[in-house]
């Protein structure tokens, strides 16, 4: 690729916020947000419940189908102070589905609030729990990247993780909404189409969809499929850094059924994707189709992109030839989805593969989703498209309106 991502100056990529524009709460009706159409280069407004009319016909669009997870625990030490943990990836087991499903212990790589003051000993907290006491243990184990692992137990085997998580845990909102988490949000910050339990944030983009938005979309013969991918809480981690090249992304576990590559061939390799998150995913198979061009019995460890490697890879196959390798692989390997995850950043001097139109809301300034808007709609019309939604009572970020974006 000719332009250097790694040499972006995030301060390029900055706008004024106004903290008022920050959509707390969603509205009390999902569809009823607006939508901000940018059709190459053209920009105008209706609301979300009008999505069929815009969207390019006889096309396939893809939803990430994740759940959030109330991954916030507050446990306490002997001392009484209370300790957070917020809890990331599963460490052991690694699988989530079998971490979820787990009884009595399991460990997961967690962000740790109030760390000073948890050196060492064991977290406790009790409940009733179905009419059973039940006591969570936790202890801290090593440090990994951003946070440590942490070592869960509980006193009865006759509940799994996931019902230790909803009995004990929160549902992390985004920390830019500077309020605590209400018991309306175990609702509105879930999709409706959310089914496979695993993320700390929602794919924000989705929660404006409703049946009758959905039901409108298949009426307009377009066909809708699902992919899941887990989203971090690293999507919430700002850039500090001057240049995008020493900004780390984070690692996001996803899964494609081998149905989805068989309709993107069907469909010339070609999507729209409902959010950033979507995006990732369909971008990173393409690249993983293109490593496959000469690692055809990798595993699918190694088939995991890194941040830079889309910026890096020689080969340059079209997007039908990296789907068709990709289900060669799964055929080969007798496999009936793709499990796998991806860091890759998407960037000005990015090339586009299978997304041809987005749906997103309106980000944060100098944020990688920025970045990711940006290499879509080229150049700096991202400036065009956010002063038009600044100046027209757009509201931002989770809980704020949205776009869909042609170029």
């Amino acid at each position: 690729m000719k332009n250097k991502p790694q040499q972006i100056q995030i301060k390029d990529y900055n706008y004024q916020l106004p903290e008022e524009r920050i959509a707390k709460f969603p509205l009390p009706v999902r569809d009823e947000s607006k939508l901000l159409i940018y059709k190459q280069g053209q920009i105008t407004e209706d609301r979300f419940h009008n999505l069929a009319n815009f969207l390019p016909k006889d096309s396939l669009m893809i939803f990430n189908n994740t759940k959030v997870i109330q991954a916030r625990l507050r446990l306490q030490k002997e001392t009484g102070a209370t300790i957070e943990i917020f809890c990331l990836e599963p460490a052991s087991p690694t699988d989530y589905n079998l971490n979820f499903q787990s009884k009595e212990e399991v460990s997961w790589y967690c962000m740790i609030g109030n760390l000073k003051k948890w050196k060492e000993g064991t977290l406790k907290q009790s409940l009733v729990l179905k009419g059973e006491k039940v006591t969570l243990s936790a202890t801290r184990g090593e440090a990994h990247e951003t946070g440590h692992r942490v070592n869960f137990h509980w006193d009865n085997s006759n509940f799994t993780f996931t019902d230790i998580l909803e009995a004990f845990g929160e549902l992390p909102i985004p920390p830019y909404l500077n309020r605590k988490t209400e018991e309306t949000d175990k609702v509105t910050y879930q999709t409706v189409y959310s089914k496979i339990k695993g993320s700390v944030a929602a794919p924000t983009a989705g929660l404006h969809f409703t049946p009758r938005v959905l039901d409108s979309i298949r009426k307009s013969e377009i066909a809708i499929e699902e992919i899941t991918l887990h989203v971090g809480a690293g999507t919430f981690r700002p850039v500090k850094s001057d240049e995008i090249g020493k900004h780390e992304m984070h690692t996001e576990y996803f899964t494609v059924r081998r149905e989805v590559i068989e309709k993107l061939i069907q469909y010339k390799g070609q999507a729209i994707a409902v959010g950033t998150t979507s995006v990732r995913t369909l971008e990173s198979l393409y690249h993983i189709g293109v490593f496959l061009q000469d690692h055809p019995n990798a595993s699918e460890e190694e088939l995991a992109i890194n941040q830079w490697q889309a910026y890096e890879q020689q080969h340059k196959l079209t997007a039908l030839e990296s789907l068709h390798n990709i289900l060669t692989y799964l055929t080969v390997h007798q496999l009936d989805r793709l499990n796998t995850h991806t860091r890759i950043i998407i960037a000005p001097g990015y090339e586009y593969q299978l997304v041809k139109a987005m749906i997103t809301n309106f980000h944060q300034p100098q944020s990688t989703l920025l970045l990711l808007v940006s290499a879509f709609v080229k150049e700096d019309n991202w400036k065009d498209i956010y002063d038009f939604a600044l100046n027209h009572n757009f509201r931002f970020l989770s809980y704020g309106d949205s776009s869909l974006l042609i170029p």
